[in-house]
């Protein structure tokens, strides 16, 4: 998919979302070993995460990266995700956990 968005900016959040659950369908998501611990610590599996980012919300702008990557973060009332775009067919879990009720 040569024809796409730049990655390498900040792209506003439905743009990023749509792309997100378009990788989902179509490419690869990949889970980095931190975003597989959080998910252990929190009961987490990679449908819940995938449930996630194609059914949250982008909650704000996009963070820019330890490594210079866009991260976006992506919550249910259940779940937040933070995750960013190797490329236009990668996606990368960075992060996930099950959100505390307040109270």
């Amino acid at each position: 998919m040569a024809d796409g968005p730049d990655i390498t900016n900040e792209l506003p959040p439905q743009q990023a979302h749509r792309l997100a659950r378009m990788i989902l369908r179509t490419g690869s998501t990949v889970f980095t070993r931190h975003a597989r611990k959080e998910m252990e610590d929190d009961d987490l599996l990679e449908t819940d995460v995938i449930n996630t980012i194609s059914g949250g919300l982008i909650t704000g702008p996009a963070e820019l990266g330890h490594r210079g990557d866009w991260c976006y973060r992506i919550r249910t009332q259940r779940i937040a995700v933070v995750f960013m775009f190797r490329s236009l067919e990668e996606l990368v879990v960075v992060t996930a956990w099950r959100e505390r009720r307040k109270g």
